[in-house]
């Protein structure tokens, strides 16, 4: 049960109190998830940390709950046409929320895939830098939207602002031995028999028996290019086009991210996006090109490095700007802050990783004229190196001090400790967790005992010796994005770590040279394709174990247990869930009356194996499951589903519910039933308590005592303390990284070398965590 709140209360700076109720935001009886009943205050205008194993309750209590409150509230404000445009939300389950300000989620979802978002749109840093150049370029053009690529009179009138022309490969569209009425046309929406097939077919421009590549130049042109027109089939009169003609039209005017993913896998494979030759991918008319302040235009400005760009500015004086060019200064400089200077602010969205996306908006939301509203922050130094941790604490620090209230998520001690509140939640994960074990200060969380306390500092030590390699892999002249001719060896059956702060070249480095190769399995957090019917028992073949079990218990055919075949409800079709259309009003999913949300027929779930029935069976956890099934096949795989700190997930639970560590997790459990040689993982502490960190370790042990080589890219220093050998780029970021710095021993890092990972790393291995306990090897 909840502990009291005064007895490890905050002490204020202000007049409130905690006790004040409009001073806290009072959350009672929260049972979203697997919240048990929480109860608790928490302070408002103050940083509240929460913390807790994956699992354990707390993007339930901070998301799920808080935060969807919040944002449902505002949105109950809109009209009712405004709000048919918006994903309706129910209300979280709970007694009563009060005291709740407006709140900000700014997570790690990528920043959408429209090709005309960029750094600086994003952050408005182009938009003051428009403004600059309006006034100051010469020669002078007018107004601010004139150097603006989504404006008319900005854009370059080639590609239109996109930066890109498309040339369309006709042999991946286009089989030349088939005739048209055989279906030659193999981009999607052409089959045999579809609507444009038959237009195709009936329109008289060519001889649709013919094989394509007998065609005239004139058949051809007709096939391929045609400008819309109106024909007659039969006694329609319907509409032709060429097939490039349509596809540019339906499919490449659209921006790649919101299409269909068949439709997304056929640009990706038939249509090659170049600069446009036009603009040089500036993507901007030539008059604005040709404005210039100190012998630069605007393209050459959003191409530089953020952090030389702020060189540049600082070196603009004029008052007739000034308060733009604070603006920018600021904004720059906070970009820089946060360790994102080696961006630069043409960079698209959508190519940003979910940290840096997540510290994009940050920046966004500081130059943010609100006060008084809760800022909301799902793990904010993930792809941080322990050198930019601190940049990012000044910031949350920063946000809070303008007035508002700042909750983030988190597992790193560094961000704990500067929090004036924490909210520690468990004790354990899933049906174990869900309990508040603490709430107070960061002194009082260290002497509380808790899981989250014992581990505050607690500390990996280096091994005492490191395993020897059996030869390597040879990287040579790599120089791929920042990397500078970078020669490495990536030694074999040892534990490799790749350090480095952000952007000093480790991706592409490693994804850039290693992966891909013979043998080298990747684990990373990129989505796993899939719809909602996917989970944890379909995506890693425990389903198939399962499903034969309770046939053979049964006496009937397997097929009856999978709700993606014979025994799935026929109202939902064995997703659980009826989505209602509702034309103009944006869709609403609601559980299926008939199944109540099990997802199978009734007569599937009258069969049983050992009491329990399909849906009961997939409900449970990954640990409850192990006991549930103690040999077999299926014990196989949930054991190693518990080995990579999964147990708490539940087999049934869509995987698009998945965080991008867990996703990780789940293809690395995946992967280590497949012969593999080489494993590269990308930031497995992502999500992971610090508890749980050691069982990361331990894993990784046992992949390299089975025979094989592990490559990390990671920043936590227990996972570098750990390593037998560390290859460390920088010294910086973007230009001022791509080089190697250091390859070598842990040991030697910290005794030989000053990089920035070798000064963090020898404070956390000091005298404080020189007596702790040796991780695994």
């Amino acid at each position: 049960m909840p502990t009291d709140p005064s007895s490890h209360s905050v002490t204020p700076t202000d007049s409130h109190s905690v006790a004040d109720s409009h001073s806290v935001i009072e959350v009672r009886g929260a049972r979203e998830n697997n919240l048990v009943d929480v109860s608790l205050d928490i302070p408002k205008r103050r940083l509240t940390v929460f913390t807790g194993v994956s699992g354990s309750g707390k993007s339930s209590l901070v998301f799920g709950t808080i935060a969807a409150e919040s944002q449902r509230l505002i949105n109950e404000t809109y009209t009712a046409f405004i709000q048919s445009f918006m994903p309706s939300q129910g209300r979280p389950d709970t007694d009563s929320l009060r005291n709740l300000s407006a709140a900000i989620v700014v997570d790690q979802e990528r920043m959408g895939a429209n090709s005309r978002s960029t750094v600086g749109t994003a952050t408005d840093a182009y938009t003051m830098l428009r403004i600059i150049f309006s006034r100051l370029g010469t020669p002078h053009l007018g107004t601010s939207t004139a150097f603006s690529f989504n404006s008319t009179e900005g854009m370059c009138p080639e590609c239109e602002g996109l930066g890109e022309a498309t040339r369309i490969d006709v042999d991946q569209i286009v089989d030349r031995d088939l005739s048209v009425r055989e279906g030659a046309v193999k981009a999607p929406g052409f089959a045999v028999d579809s609507w444009f097939w038959q237009v195709m077919v009936g329109s008289g421009f060519y001889d649709p028996d013919k094989k394509v590549r007998d065609f005239t130049q004139e058949e051809w042109d007709a096939l391929l290019h045609m400008p819309s027109t109106k024909v007659k089939v039969g006694t329609s009169n319907l509409t032709y086009d060429g097939v490039i003609t349509r596809i540019q039209r339906t499919y490449l005017s659209k921006d790649r991210g919101s299409m269909q993913s068949h439709i997304r896998e056929f640009v990706d494979r038939a249509v090659v996006f170049e600069p446009c030759t036009a603009c040089g991918g500036t993507r901007l008319a030539p008059a604005v090109l040709a404005s210039k302040i100190n012998g630069l235009n605007i393209a050459e400005c959003s191409a530089m490095q953020v952090s030389d760009l702020a060189v540049f500015i600082r070196g603009i004086e004029d008052t007739s700007v000034g308060p733009v060019l604070t603006a920018l200064r600021q904004t720059l400089d906070s970009l820089v802050e946060i360790g994102l200077g080696y961006l630069s602010l043409d960079r698209t969205s959508s190519t940003l990783s979910g940290g840096e996306a997540q510290r994009v908006k940050m920046v966004r939301h500081l130059g943010s004229s609100l006060t008084d509203v809760t800022y909301v922050f799902d793990e904010p130094t993930i792809g941080l190196h322990p050198h930019d941790i601190q940049r990012m604490n000044d910031l949350l620090l920063l946000l809070r001090d303008k007035g508002n209230t700042v909750l983030v998520v988190e597992h790193k001690p560094e961000v704990i400790a500067i929090a004036d509140h924490v909210v520690d939640l468990g004790p354990g994960a899933g049906t174990e967790g869900g309990r508040i074990c603490y709430e107070g200060d960061v002194p009082g969380l260290r002497a509380s005992g808790t899981l989250t306390g014992r581990h505050l500092g607690h500390r990996a030590r280096l091994r005492e010796t490191v395993r020897e390699p059996k030869g390597s892999v040879p990287i040579t002249g790599a120089s791929l994005h920042n990397l500078k001719n970078v020669d490495a060896d990536i030694p074999l059956g040892v534990l490799t770590v790749v350090t480095g702060v952000a952007g000093s070249g480790k991706s592409s480095l490693i994804h850039g040279y290693l992966s891909g190769q013979e043998g080298v399995l990747v684990a990373d957090q990129s989505p796993i394709r899939g719809s909602r019917r996917s989970n944890p028992a379909t995506y890693t073949g425990l389903l198939g174990p399962i499903r034969t079990a309770f046939a053979k218990a049964n006496g009937v055919k397997a097929a009856l247990f999978s709700a993606n075949s014979a025994g799935a409800c026929p109202n939902c079709n064995g997703i659980g869930l009826v989505y209602t259309d509702l034309a103009m009003m944006a869709g609403v999913a609601s559980t299926c009356e008939q199944c109540e949300g099990k997802r199978f027929t009734p007569e599937v779930l009258t069969y049983t194996l050992r009491g329990k029935n399909i849906s009961e069976v997939l409900g449970m956890s990954v640990a409850e499951a192990r006991a549930f099934f103690p040999s077999g096949q299926a014990k196989a795989i949930l054991d190693r589903l518990s080995d990579v700190g999964l147990a708490y997930l539940r087999l049934g639970q869509p995987l698009n519910t998945l965080s991008g560590g867990e996703r990780q997790r789940l293809k690395l459990a995946i992967h280590m039933a497949e012969k593999a040689s080489t494993y590269v993982l990308d930031e497995p502490t992502t999500g992971l308590h610090m508890a749980d960190v050691d069982q990361l370790l331990a894993l990784l042990d046992r992949l390299v005592e089975d025979g094989n080589s592990v490559v990390v890219i990671e920043h936590h220093q227990a996972v570098m303390a750990h390593a037998d050998w560390i290859i460390d780029l920088g010294p910086g970021g973007g230009h001022d990284g791509g080089e190697l710095v250091f390859a070598g021993t842990p040991a030697d890092l910290i005794t030989t070398t000053d990089t920035l990972t070798a000064r963090h790393l020898r404070t956390y291995v000091g005298a404080e965590g020189t007596h702790a306990p040796a991780v695994g090897g």
